[in-house]
C-alpha cells in the first residue's frame, strides 16, 4: 500500500490545489509513482455532453504530467460553489465514506505515494443531513499526516495558529507549514512566516511565489520522509 500526505489549509481559496500540484510535480519528476485524490470537489463546469469536469483534478494532472486518470482522482464532483455538504444536498448526491474508503484504497493499490487534497478548510463538512462527515474524519480513517497550506499575506497568522490549534486538541499530525504568493524581502511576509514558526513549533517547509513551478527548498526526499 502506499504512503499519503494530506494537504489541509487555512481556509479556501488560498492555493491548496496549486501546492499539491507542485508537490505532485516534484514527486513525479523525482521518479515516484505518485497520485493525487480529493474526496470531493466543488464548483466544477460541465462538458459539451453535461458532464461535471474535476477541475482541481484536471489542473493537477496538467500542471504535474502524471498519468493517472481523471476518473479516479475524485468520487463526488459538484457544480455548485459551496461546500461539499450542500452542493451535494442541492445535487442530490450526497458523500458517502464507504465510497471514498473504496475509490481510495484503489488509488493506493497503484501507486507508492498519494498526495490527498482537503475541501476548504480543516472544519470543512463533507455531509451534515445522511451521515456527518467532516475531513478530520477521513485523516483519521487512513491515518494521514497532513501539511498546512497557508497564504503568506496579512492574517495569516491568526489563520495558521487556529488550525494548528484545532488540529492539535483533535489529534490530527501536522508536519509543517507551506506559505503561497509569498514576495521575499516583504516585511511583513518575513515576518509572517518567522513568527508562524515560534507561536506554532512548526517548520515553514517552503515559501512559494507568485508563478512558481517548482516547491522551493523542498526536495523530493523530503517530502517523501513526510
Amino acid at each position: 500500500m502506499s504512503r499519503n500526505l494530506f494537504i489541509t489549509g487555512t481556509g479556501t481559496e488560498i492555493g491548496k490545489t496549486y501546492i499539491s500540484a507542485l508537490i505532485v510535480k516534484k514527486l513525479h519528476e523525482a521518479g515516484v509513482n505518485v497520485a493525487y485524490y480529493k474526496a470531493a470537489m466543488s464548483g466544477n463546469e460541465r462538458r459539451p455532453d453535461g458532464s461535471l469536469i474535476p477541475g482541481d483534478a484536471l489542473f493537477v494532472k496538467e500542471l504535474s504530467g502524471i498519468p493517472q486518470s481523471l476518473e479516479s482522482m475524485c468520487p463526488y464532483v459538484y457544480e455548485h460553489a459551496v461546500s461539499p455538504h450542500l452542493a451535494s444536498r442541492l445535487e442530490g448526491n450526497p458523500v458517502n465514506l464507504e465510497v471514498i474508503e473504496k475509490t481510495f484504497q484503489a488509488v493506493c493499490r497503484e501507486h507508492d505515494y498519494v498526495i490527498v487534497e482537503g475541501s476548504g478548510g480543516i472544519t470543512c463538512p463533507l455531509n451534515f443531513d445522511e451521515a456527518p462527515l467532516q475531513l478530520e474524519d477521513i485523516i483519521r480513517k487512513f491515518d494521514l499526516p497532513s501539511l498546512l497550506v497557508a497564504d503568506a499575506g496579512l492574517g495569516t497568522i491568526n489563520g495558521v495558529v487556529l488550525t494548528h490549534e484545532y488540529m492539535k486538541q483533535k489529534k490530527l499530525p501536522l508536519k509543517g507549514i507551506i506559505f503561497n504568493n509569498f514576495h521575499p524581502g516583504n516585511v511583513m511576509e518575513e515576518d509572517n512566516r518567522r513568527m508562524c514558526e515560534q507561536i506554532t513549533g512548526l517548520p515553514v517547509l517552503s515559501c512559494v511565489c507568485p508563478g512558481d513551478k517548482d516547491l522551493p527548498g523542498l526536495a523530493a526526499e523530503k517530502l517523501m520522509a513526510l
